[in-house]
């Protein structure tokens, strides 16, 4: 068999980065649970017609053909989810009379999008989700509840003392702000301006306006005043003053720029440092289901790969006809954020095995006796291998050091033991029913590109 070729666009991760992989996701898990989130996970696949329902997707979502032929034909329409809304709002829908409202949940999971894959950006990945819904109505303190418990998430991910991975800036704008500013400049397709603001951060401005004029119907005048609402970004409340200074007026406007500066004042207490909240009045966001609030995140030294964590209000992705149910929810790209980081080396693991103690055999025979002393660390939470082979101690040595295990156990002829470190020689004596390793060496660690010293040199002194 040749060597098979990687795919593109489905990244797979060695052992040691998979730690790191796995400590961001228990980071998310708990940091949601302390928030008071659910924990749901819903199938892959979905009706095509609900994937489609909420804009034109169809050449993100990967139809499954088997379960067609299977069918006969009759589910001639399932493909795999994109995201975790969608699935989520038929989730609500099926399940409605068995959830308490608001219903707050987290869901971790796999996606598919079929777009060109590149930097940050795949066809296989995991996402984090957090969102609220409610029964009709959603009160606006949910948006800001989602947004501290984001910023929470996200200060925990960029702790050196956790994860340490780059700082965050928080980008958040509100629908209603610029979709009644646009009306109160007499702009009547108002979707089709914040489709093209949208746009801002692909296009140059000057095309952007231009479009504006040409697909949008807008005066010159009016593109120019799109333009400036676009511009204003503050780390504040000072935002409410620019936009005012514009002269525009609408009820609409109003109530957003009283939202905006609600969420804005109330997540400042969780901003700071390696996590910053900007009131940004350039994002919309592409989908037409957002209603308010929106979000977009760009990583520090990492802006060129665009949104990493992005969501909003949403007041009508979810209904049967009889009841709705609004929601607000914010989505990060796991995978997105981690996969260059990994591959650069930004962020790795400190070993490739969960293992903290190898124990070392004298001989084949004494086998029995190491399995002893592996159950009794075990049996006290900590990670440990027996060694494959009695081979020489030296050898067990630098196989303990190329797994990155920090500790060797010796058994003595008097039927004592002894531990090393590997990383500085230091053996001692140490019984298994009591001995126990530091706390950072007892789970792999999540390690940057700049640690605070050399790692020790393993150290192959026998006992």
């Amino acid at each position: 068999m040749s060597k098979p070729t990687p795919l593109s666009g489905f990244p797979e991760l060695l052992p040691a980065q998979r730690v790191v992989e796995q400590q961001v996701i228990d980071t998310l898990r708990s940091t949601f649970e302390l928030h008071g989130f659910a924990g749901i996970e819903t199938r892959a696949v979905e009706p095509m017609d609900q994937l489609l329902r909420k804009g034109d997707t169809s050449k993100e979502v990967y139809v499954l053909r088997r379960l067609q032929e299977e069918d006969g034909g009759r589910d001639a329409g399932i493909g795999l989810h994109f995201d975790l809304t969608v699935p989520f709002a038929r989730y609500v829908l099926e399940n409605a009379g068995k959830l308490d409202f608001p219903f707050r949940r987290y869901q971790v999971q796999k996606v598919w999008r079929g777009e060109r894959p590149q930097d940050g950006r795949y066809r296989e990945f995991t996402q984090a989700d957090i969102d609220v819904i409610g029964r009709d109505e959603l009160p606006f303190h949910h948006d800001v509840e989602v947004t501290r418990v984001m910023l929470d998430a996200l200060r925990r991910l960029a702790d050196p003392g956790s994860i340490g991975l780059p700082g965050f800036r928080l980008q958040v704008n509100n629908r209603k702000l610029i979709q009644g500013f646009y009306a109160g400049l007499g702009l009547a397709d108002t979707d089709e301006v914040m489709r093209l603001v949208d746009k801002l951060d692909k296009v140059p401005a000057e095309r952007v306006r231009e479009m504006l004029v040409a697909d949008a119907g807008a005066t010159p005048e009016q593109a120019d005043a799109c333009l400036r609402l676009a511009t204003i970004r503050t780390d504040d409340d000072g935002f409410v003053e620019r936009v005012r200074a514009l002269g525009v007026t609408h009820p609409l406007l109003e109530e957003g720029l009283d939202e905006l500066a609600t969420l804005v004042r109330a997540a400042a207490p969780l901003a700071g440092g390696k996590v910053r909240i900007t009131a940004d009045l350039s994002i919309a966001r592409g989908l037409d289901y957002y209603t308010g609030t929106v979000f977009e995140t760009r990583l520090d030294g990492y802006e060129s790969m665009g949104s990493i964590c992005s969501g909003g209000r949403y007041d009508a992705l979810a209904s049967d006809g009889r009841t709705t149910y609004p929601g607000v929810g914010i989505s990060l790209g796991v995978s997105r954020v981690l996969v260059p980081l990994l591959s650069r080396g930004v962020v790795r693991g400190s070993r490739s095995v969960p293992s903290a103690v190898l124990v070392a055999l004298v001989d084949e025979g004494s086998r029995p006796a190491a399995d002893a002393v592996a159950a009794a660390l075990r049996a006290r939470g900590i990670p440990c291998e027996v060694a494959p082979s009695a081979a020489k101690f030296g050898k067990q040595i630098r196989y303990a050091d190329r797994r990155g295990i920090p500790f060797v156990w010796f058994p003595q002829d008097d039927g004592s033991h002894q531990v090393k470190d590997i990383r500085d020689g230091n053996q001692v004596d140490a019984d298994p029913s009591t001995w126990a390793p530091s706390p950072e060496d007892l789970r792999p660690q999540v390690l940057t590109d700049a640690p605070d010293r050399p790692a020790p040199q393993p150290q192959e002194k026998t006992p």
